[in-house]
Protein backbone atom coordinates (compact mmCIF):
# COMPACT_ATOMS: atom_id res chain seq x y z
CA UNK A 1 0.00 0.00 0.00
CA UNK A 2 1.17 3.36 -0.93
CA UNK A 3 1.47 6.32 1.88
CA UNK A 4 2.17 10.22 2.11
CA UNK A 5 4.04 11.57 4.70
CA UNK A 6 3.45 15.68 4.39
CA UNK A 7 5.74 17.07 7.53
CA UNK A 8 6.02 20.84 8.21
CA UNK A 9 8.47 22.25 9.62
CA UNK A 10 7.90 24.09 13.34
CA UNK A 11 9.34 28.14 12.95
CA UNK A 12 12.39 28.43 13.09
CA UNK A 13 14.28 24.89 12.37
CA UNK A 14 15.95 26.00 9.61
CA UNK A 15 19.52 25.65 11.52
CA UNK A 16 18.26 22.22 12.97
CA UNK A 17 17.11 20.85 9.55
CA UNK A 18 20.86 21.93 8.03
CA UNK A 19 22.44 20.19 11.00
CA UNK A 20 20.90 17.12 11.06
CA UNK A 21 20.35 16.86 7.03
CA UNK A 22 23.60 14.19 7.12
CA UNK A 23 22.15 12.57 9.46
CA UNK A 24 18.43 12.24 7.68
CA UNK A 25 20.05 11.47 4.30
CA UNK A 26 22.19 9.10 5.53
CA UNK A 27 18.64 7.52 7.49
CA UNK A 28 17.11 7.40 4.46
CA UNK A 29 19.73 5.26 2.39
CA UNK A 30 18.59 2.11 3.67
CA UNK A 31 15.23 1.39 4.54
CA UNK A 32 14.53 -2.27 4.79
CA UNK A 33 14.67 -2.16 8.43
CA UNK A 34 11.21 -0.42 8.27
CA UNK A 35 9.91 -2.12 5.24
CA UNK A 36 9.47 1.04 3.67
CA UNK A 37 10.18 1.39 -0.13
CA UNK A 38 10.44 5.23 -1.11
CA UNK A 39 8.60 6.27 -4.22
CA UNK A 40 9.12 9.58 -4.32
CA UNK A 41 10.73 12.07 -1.54
CA UNK A 42 11.97 15.32 -1.15
CA UNK A 43 11.65 18.97 0.58
CA UNK A 44 8.72 20.66 0.81
CA UNK A 45 9.53 24.70 0.28
CA UNK A 46 8.11 27.87 0.76
CA UNK A 47 7.20 30.09 -2.75
CA UNK A 48 10.84 30.74 -3.58
CA UNK A 49 11.51 27.28 -4.43
CA UNK A 50 14.31 26.79 -2.91
CA UNK A 51 13.72 27.61 1.15
CA UNK A 52 12.97 24.28 2.80
CA UNK A 53 9.62 24.57 4.90
CA UNK A 54 9.13 20.72 5.40
CA UNK A 55 9.19 16.74 3.53
CA UNK A 56 7.10 15.02 1.28
CA UNK A 57 7.99 11.66 0.87
CA UNK A 58 5.39 8.99 -0.93
CA UNK A 59 6.42 5.54 0.45
CA UNK A 60 5.00 1.51 -0.52
CA UNK A 61 4.65 -0.17 2.95
CA UNK A 62 2.02 -3.31 4.28
CA UNK A 63 0.71 -1.25 6.79
CA UNK A 64 0.77 2.29 8.27
CA UNK A 65 2.77 1.25 11.64
CA UNK A 66 5.35 0.29 9.05
CA UNK A 67 5.18 3.83 7.78
CA UNK A 68 5.26 5.28 11.51
CA UNK A 69 7.85 3.21 12.63
CA UNK A 70 9.85 4.49 9.94
CA UNK A 71 8.77 8.11 10.38
CA UNK A 72 9.69 8.05 14.26
CA UNK A 73 12.98 6.53 13.49
CA UNK A 74 14.25 9.52 10.99
CA UNK A 75 16.67 12.14 12.82
CA UNK A 76 14.67 14.97 11.36
CA UNK A 77 11.86 13.47 14.27
CA UNK A 78 14.29 13.00 16.56
CA UNK A 79 15.61 16.35 16.32
CA UNK A 80 11.99 17.90 16.81
CA UNK A 81 11.90 19.62 12.96
CA UNK A 82 8.57 19.14 12.13
CA UNK A 83 5.54 20.65 13.99
CA UNK A 84 2.85 19.14 11.90
CA UNK A 85 2.64 15.82 10.32
CA UNK A 86 0.30 13.58 8.68
CA UNK A 87 0.81 10.12 7.07
CA UNK A 88 -2.32 9.15 4.69
CA UNK A 89 -2.85 6.01 2.48
CA UNK A 90 -2.81 7.35 -1.12
CA UNK A 91 -4.04 5.51 -4.35
CA UNK A 92 -2.55 6.10 -7.59
CA UNK A 93 -5.22 6.97 -10.01
CA UNK A 94 -3.10 8.91 -12.76
CA UNK A 95 0.47 9.65 -13.36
Amino acid sequence: MRFIIHAVDRPGALETRLSNYDAHKSFLSDKTPYGVKTVMSGPLTSDDGQSPIGSFFLVEATDRVAVENFHRSDPFFAAGIWQLVSITGFLRRQG
